[in-house]
């Protein structure tokens, strides 16, 4: 059994994806409407989850409990999904680490703190480790399992072998990095956007357009180290270097994050409003990104017949047995 502790979007979404892999989860989250709410999100997650292969029968149970101890009494594996506050994660963290048993894993879904940091009161920080998602986790593949200074490395392995058996995409990083890979590499993009913006110099809409229109397409088949691989031509990345190099003394990008006056949080929000409905947004999200996802691996299957980044096709038709 897995516990899920936190019903929010991620938490939820990971409720839903450990659903329909097979398991059984028990939820806790202090708030009095949690349980509504977290069948809100596992629902708005099922038409995604069925289309990649894991129809209803197939799914584990779902409880909801009225206590963070009777949640995790039971369970193998605990994902914690609490907001991003610090002082919030080290007792909440130092509480699971007390109450599961030895042979129990706790995993951090934080976006940003070190485990080193978030483990501090807890007694027995060996079994402490990140596996920080990415939105919406029942979705997008990518794990980074990461431990502190404490944490076991059989444990950090542990952790990653475990999300591999649920079909994720696995970095397990070596040390740990502030914000993560994935995280830090989105930051500067979004930094620099912020910055087009409030000097002028782009419109939100002509941003998105410039990514979903152009380096975007790339991406989801190279990153972007190999796609600069490719603009070397057939000298590779050694005649990109060459040739570019001078460039990236230019004075293109300011990793400084802006100020966020009123003037650019205003002029975001407007770029940003539509007239569809938080619900309309995440459904086409999630069917452009199935596609997408199904679209890459049939190319990957094609050349040679090799596997998805997670050792396994992510859109087969038959899921992974459970692991109980």
């Amino acid at each position: 059994m897995i516990a899920c502790i936190g019903a929010g979007v991620i938490g939820g979404g990971w409720a839903a994806y450990f659903l329909a892999r097979g398991h059984d989860v028990t939820a806790w989250d202090p708030a009095p409407d949690a349980g509504d709410r977290l069948r809100t999100i596992v629902e708005a997650a099922r038409p995604a989850l069925n289309s990649l292969g894991f129809p209803d029968e197939a799914w584990g149970g779902l409880t909801v409990a009225g206590s963070l101890a009777e949640a995790v009494a039971d369970a193998e594996f605990v994902q914690e999904s609490a907001p991003e506050d610090l002082d919030l994660k080290r007792r909440l963290l130092a509480d699971l680490a007390a109450l599961t048993g030895p042979g129990t894993i706790v995993a951090s879904s934080t976006s940003g703190f070190p485990m080193s940091d978030m483990a501090t009161l807890a007694e027995d920080p060996t079994r402490l480790v990140v596996g920080h998602p990415f939105n919406p986790p029942y979705l997008i593949p990518l794990v980074e399992v990461v431990g502190g200074s404490a944490t076991s490395p059989d444990v950090v392995e542990a952790a990653a072998a475990f999300y591999r058996r649920l079909g994720k995409s696995v970095i397990e990083m070596d040390r740990e990095v502030p914000g993560f890979v994935a995280n830090r590499l989105q930051e500067a993009l979004w930094r620099e956007a912020l910055h087009m913006v409030a000097n002028g110099e782009a419109t939100v809409e002509q941003i998105d357009a410039s990514i979903t229109e152009g380096p975007g397409l790339r991406w989801p088949v190279h990153g972007p180290c190999r796609t600069f691989h490719l603009a070397g031509g057939e000298g590779g990345m050694a005649h990109m270097l060459d040739h570019f190099g001078p460039s990236l003394l230019a004075p293109w990008t300011r990793l400084e994050a802006p100020e966020l006056t009123p003037e650019l949080r205003n002029a975001m929000v407007e770029g940003t409003a539509t007239d569809r409905s938080f619900g309309e947004l995440v459904a086409e999200r999630d069917r452009a990104v199935i596609a997408i996802r199904r679209a890459v691996e049939g190319t990957r299957s094609a050349n040679a017949g090799r596997p998805g980044p997670s050792g396994r096709s992510w859109s087969s038709d038959e899921p992974p047995a459970p692991t109980r």
